[in-house]
């Protein structure tokens, strides 16, 4: 972990009721211990060159993804392993993420 980021904090029952007013395209999971979202490029080159941008936003937050990527589609899902559910970086990787999906025109 880099040594300037504190260890992850999981989130309340309270911050996890106002995700979806926060983070409107993503989807909690069931037991709300992860969310997901689904997205879809205009070709495989663009979800790449989205993937490339939350890889770099993920090392910063010392957060990486559970993905997958099938030509142009991109499935995202976010937990903590080490907090046993949602915590506040998987919130500022989602973020980082609507902005890289809105930077590569993902639908």
């Amino acid at each position: 972990m880099p040594a300037d980021l504190p260890p992850a904090m999981p989130l309340s029952p309270a911050e996890i009721d106002v995700l979806s007013q926060r983070l409107p395209l993503w989807t909690r999971e069931a037991e709300d211990k992860a969310i997901e979202r689904h997205l879809r490029f205009a070709d495989f080159t663009a979800a790449f060159g989205f993937m490339n941008a939350v890889a770099q936003s993920a090392e910063r937050l010392d957060h990486h993804p559970e993905w997958s990527n099938v030509y142009n589609r991109v499935s995202i899902r976010l937990t903590t392993h080490d907090t046993g559910g949602l915590s506040d970086r998987d919130v500022a990787l989602a973020e980082a993420i609507d902005a890289a999906a809105t930077r590569f025109n993902a639908v």
